[in-house]
């Protein structure tokens, strides 16, 4: 089987690899040349999506977070939903968009990464991971045209640069590094503008995720789409951190006790304390 392949794919690729052999267990949809019928654009609305995610770049690396719920159309279809993943050791991905196949291509570029540190013996450069996932995202044009659009962002610690990077793209598979924070999704502009206040160069690492959290929590209070912090069920946003000692989960009790925080000093605020 390995001989197999070896003649069809000879390079390291996994995607290249399903593409070529099993191309039918890639999320794929035809485009119709007179479009998406009522039925069909109807249905396509009442899709899972999965809102709000950002990233900002700190002293010692980057983080990248992401809200919990997912709606289709003005309802909630999930307030547990992960956008955050871990790609590899020292990068992680964040999806919006139609939840279905974000979630596949999230899983789909983990296992390319794995699959190209085996074959190669080395792990992929930053910015090779990075041209991957664009690949991916422009493999998905199709589907975006027809309405199931992905939109990723990328971050991970650049080992030969000893500093952390941002990754955003478009549907076409476009790809633009970001310097300082960025995020998108229905509440993006709202989180974008957050960090734009609070944003400076050389955070320590508390106080990015202070950041990235007080943008969520007005993302959420701003977008309808997404969630904010919800204590009744034990539900907080997901945050990664990518450092020179790996990519690291920040634990749910710490994320808790900063959005008590935030929401404490905000009561505080409106009662003229």
């Amino acid at each position: 089987m390995r001989l197999l392949f070896d003649s069809m794919v000879p390079g390291s690729s996994f995607f290249d690899l399903l593409r070529q052999v099993r191309s039918d267990l890639l999320p794929q949809m035809q485009i119709k040349p007179d479009g998406l019928s009522p039925a069909e654009i109807r249905e396509l609305k009442e899709t899972p999506h999965g809102t709000t995610i950002l990233a900002l770049r700190f002293r010692d690396g980057s983080l990248i977070a992401g809200d919990r719920q997912a709606t289709e159309g003005f309802q909630v279809s999930s307030r547990r939903i992960e956008k955050v993943y871990k790609a590899d050791a020292y990068s992680a991905i964040a999806i919006a968009g139609v939840a279905g196949p974000c979630i596949e291509l999230a899983k789909l570029f983990e296992v390319e990464l794995t699959h190209y540190e085996k074959l190669e013996g080395m792990p992929l450069s930053l910015e090779g991971k990075a041209n991957k996932l664009s690949q991916m995202v422009k493999a998905n044009l199709p589907m975006a045209m027809q309405g199931l659009v992905v939109i990723p962002i990328f971050v991970g610690y650049d080992v030969r640069g000893r500093e952390g990077k941002i990754f955003k793209y478009d549907v076409t598979g476009g790809r633009y590094e970001e310097t300082d924070y960025y995020a998108t999704g229905s509440g993006g502009k709202d989180a974008r503008s957050t960090m734009k206040k609070l944003y400076r160069d050389g955070m320590t690492e508390d106080e990015a995720i202070a950041v990235g959290l007080e943008a969520l929590i007005d993302a959420a209070e701003e977008d309808v789409g997404t969630g904010g912090p919800d204590f009744v069920r034990g539900l907080f946003p997901t945050v990664k951190i990518a450092v020179r000692s790996g990519l690291q989960d920040v634990p749910e009790t710490r994320i808790k006790e900063v959005c008590q925080a935030i929401i404490d000093r905000r009561k505080s605020v409106e009662r003229g304390a």
